[in-house]
């Protein structure tokens, strides 16, 4: 199958994952990586993977499937960085699901999901890790269901959809005067190279950077 990658970010961390996984189907299948829509080439598969992009029916018609992975229990928490606002609610678990892009956002029908465990311990880059590793296999389970055939199955009507908004750099900032207790669930969950965690004390901007380490560095 000729497939199609699209993440319109050079900088997101999940490149690195699907440059795995384009070295992993290169034998099977022509998979190309791409960064804008207007350099898409056609072909049977077209994964929208953190694309900022609007991405029309007009354009998807060059493709017999265009997919979007969407890290939440569709039709729940449909928007911007689900993951993050769930786990900033406290879940300890995240859903990622596999739906055809459709015009009105996370609306498409369910190919597949997937669920993973997020423990209260885990700094962003372990997020990131299992949330990546879950799009991958959820990338594989796109391409064998197609292969064989199969279809998706419509988002239950019987529940009503919820909504994220899209996070601004004010939704990083910390409160200095609440303990570490308090706020170590948002700054674990914050990117420290795109999205710090940061404070205002003292008339200057501080941001804040936290390393998981051994016990024999710190005794």
């Amino acid at each position: 199958m000729n497939i199609t990658l699209l993440c319109t970010s050079h900088d997101h961390p999940v490149n690195k994952w699907l440059e795995v996984w384009q070295q992993r189907q290169q034998f099977e299948h022509n998979v190309v990586l791409c960064r804008d829509k207007k350099h898409l080439p056609g072909g049977d598969i077209l994964f929208l993977i953190s694309c900022s992009q609007i991405i029309d029916a007009t354009t998807r018609s060059h493709y017999r499937y265009t997919l979007v992975l969407h890290a939440s229990d569709l039709p729940y928490g449909r928007g911007w960085s689900p993951h993050i606002w769930a786990l900033l609610d406290g879940a300890r678990t995240i859903t990622v699901s596999l739906l055809n892009a459709e015009d009105r956002v996370d609306t498409g029908d369910i190919w597949s999901k997937r669920v993973i465990d997020i423990p209260s311990h885990m700094l962003y880059d372990e997020v990131n890790k299992k949330l990546f590793d879950t799009e991958l296999v959820l990338m594989d389970d796109a391409v064998r269901l197609i292969s064989a055939g199969g279809s998706p199955t419509p988002q239950r009507d019987d529940i009503t959809p919820t909504y994220y908004p899209k996070r601004s750099p004010a939704d990083s900032e910390i409160d200095p005067n609440l303990p570490l207790s308090e706020t170590f669930n948002e700054i674990r969950l914050m990117d420290p190279a795109r999205y710090p965690a940061y404070f205002r004390l003292h008339g200057h901007y501080y941001t804040i950077e936290l390393k998981k380490v051994d016990d024999d560095e710190v005794n």
